[in-house]
């Protein structure tokens, strides 16, 4: 190694020690005889001292030295003088006497500064990515990130799971999100898709008798893109054999909180992980995946103005559709402008408007029953009656002095309107606590969504989801009915994970294969070979998939998953440092029997 030490172990207990050190210039400070360095590298900072009267020739290469040269230094540890520590950096206490300095590489200016955490455009950062990469809060992501593989890894070894690869060029089937396809010179006309997720593949390795297996897998969906979606991702993935939900649950809950409290102590859990039906979680949050770190919960008030002559809420109600909404505490002064900006939020998710009551704080006001109908603020007033408000108030447990936002209409639009609503307001009221992970499981899911638009049923999950089997004469008769055995694991408002109990058998597959639309042909020709694996004693099984980059990000409190990948795509889905995707030659297509048409 060029180096006797990294630049973040030296202590006081070195001190009189020599040492060699290797990195970056961080930053460089003349002081007019004295030049300071804070030499870097990927553990930390040590403070290097050139000094003429140590070594007049060392002292000169030393004044050429600028941000970003790559050097080597060799010098003595030493106590830095009384009131000079920094102990904002762990080896404050001692600075290196610099003897020696050999300069390997010198740096052009860097089109932003590596160190310090300004603002800079982000297509900036991501065309000079191997630079931000320098930076010590995506370095500490991506070191977080090999902390947190590393103890999957272990702690499923552990356990008696076996680590298998499974291939990245594999067959094309419809499991939801559109494949990224590869077309394939050898064979003409026909392509290899990239894995959405490994899902057949490793249900095949529970039929080959591996019981136990997980992998840390790539993953690839051609999809529209936002803050925690990329095209191409990490997962946890794991299969068992011959568990039920409560098996699998209970590891990834032992593994998420094991995770947590050994590499990352300073974040509090839930303990144990709260569990909560898909139709408890829509009827309190309007989604599926709640942050339940704070309340805002969602109440309906259908029951409530079912009688009310206010249009908005009768069409709402005489159209089977719903009026539901939260409480905002302490809220109620809010100005025009700040109920137009969250009516404006409203709106962007496909509302038209959006209610709001204020109910203002006032002399002897406690509770609804000492109501002061003039302390009221909103354009309900004009159409319900004072009992009626007050029932609507009740049913919120409002206060003087907070606001109620109202929303009406089809169940999903409001329950989507209700979900951003609250997670602004959270911001905005800081109800977030960053230092606290709350992971919540989701079971009961529907089997099938009606696909209003196709006529035909969708996988809520995926088409090897088991149903419960209770359920399953519901498959004739009311297919919209039929629960899965489907769980999701959500911390702090976002889906870390899905996986279910699969099915095993190939009659019930081809089943809910044709429920969902397909020909007996199309099965055949794109499941034929797994349907086939099934007759050979597949054994009851089930898994779940983690997503490792929406983990890291959630830790780390960052607001996009592109902070938690070393080399991520922007939202256009384009790689700006390498070029990617990019046009090939015409000898290329050739090879690959293509061809580029014009529109």
């Amino acid at each position: 190694m060029l180096k006797t030490h990294n630049c973040g172990e030296l202590r006081s207990a070195h001190s009189g020690q020599s040492v060699t050190l290797a990195g970056w210039v961080h930053r460089r400070r003349d002081h007019g005889g004295l030049i300071f360095i804070d030499l870097r590298d990927r553990e930390g900072i040590t403070q290097v001292v050139f000094n003429p009267e140590v070594s007049g020739s060392t002292h000169v290469i030393a004044t050429e030295l600028r941000n970003e040269f790559v050097i080597q230094v060799v010098g003595k540890v030493e106590k830095r003088p009384a009131g000079t520590g920094n102990s904002k950096l762990p080896t404050g206490e001692i600075e290196v006497i610099a003897g020696e300095i050999k300069i390997y590489n010198a740096s052009k200016t860097p089109p932003f500064y590596i160190n310090e955490e300004v603002d800079v455009d982000e297509s900036l950062l991501l065309r000079y990515r191997y630079l931000q990469l320098r930076r010590a809060t995506l370095r500490d992501n991506i070191l977080l990130r090999h902390k947190v593989i590393k103890f999957m890894r272990d702690f499923l070894d552990q356990r008696g799971f076996i680590e298998i690869e499974t291939p990245i060029m594999i067959k094309s089937t419809p499991e939801g999100a559109r494949d990224y396809l590869v077309p394939s010179r050898i064979h003409a006309g026909k392509f290899y898709a990239l894995p959405q997720s490994p899902q057949q593949l490793k249900q095949l390795l529970m039929v080959a008798g591996f019981e136990k297996y997980y992998q840390i897998a790539r993953c690839f969906r051609d999809e529209d893109l936002r803050a925690d979606r990329q095209p191409e991702f990490t997962q946890l993935d794991l299969e068992m054999s011959f568990v039920d939900e409560e098996d699998i649950l209970g590891l990834l809950e032992e593994l998420f909180t094991s995770l947590i409290e050994t590499v990352t102590p300073g974040i509090r859990l839930i303990k144990p992980f709260p569990r909560m039906t898909y139709a408890e979680v829509m009827d309190r949050y309007g989604t599926d995946k709640p942050d339940i770190r704070y309340g805002l919960e969602v109440k309906d008030i259908s029951t409530v103005l079912a009688d009310s002559e206010f249009t908005v809420f009768k069409s709402a109600i005489q159209n089977k559709g719903t009026v539901r909404g939260i409480c905002l505490p302490g809220c109620a002064n809010y100005s025009h402008k700040q109920i137009e900006e969250l009516t404006e939020i409203a709106r962007s998710c496909g509302a038209k408007g959006l209610i709001s009551v204020a109910w203002m704080a006032g002399d002897g006001q406690q509770d609804v029953n000492s109501l002061q109908i003039e302390k009221i603020k909103s354009v309900a007033v004009k159409y319900l009656k004072a009992e009626k408000l007050k029932e609507l108030l009740a049913s919120f447990k409002a206060l003087p002095g907070d606001l109620v936002l109202i929303a009406a209409g089809d169940k999903g639009l409001v329950n989507k309107i209700l979900d951003e609503l609250r997670r602004e307001m959270a911001r905005r009221l800081d109800l977030c606590d960053p230092n606290l992970m709350s992971f919540v499981f989701i079971t009961d899911f529907p089997l099938f969504d009606w696909n209003e638009e196709r006529k035909i049923w969708d996988s809520t999950h995926h088409p090897f989801t088991a149903p419960f089997e209770s359920d399953i004469p519901l498959l004739e008769s009311d297919p919209g009915k039929i629960r899965a055995r489907h769980y999701d694991i959500v911390c702090n408002g976002y889906e870390l994970s899905s996986g279910s109990i699969r099915i095993h058998n190939r009659a019930l597959q081809e089943k809910i294969f044709s429920i969902l639309g397909y020909e007996k042909e199309e099965i055949e020709a794109k499941f034929g070979n797994f349907l086939e694996a099934l007759e050979y004693g597949a054994p009851p099984h089930g898994g779940i998939a983690p997503g490792i980059d929406r983990l890291i990000m959630v830790l780390t409190n960052s607001k996009t998953i592109r902070d938690v990948i070393a080399f991520p795509k922007n939202q256009a889905a384009a790689d700006l440092m390498t070029d990617a995707p990019s046009t090939i030659s015409g000898q290329q297509l050739k090879e690959l029997h293509l061809k580029i048409l014009d529109e």
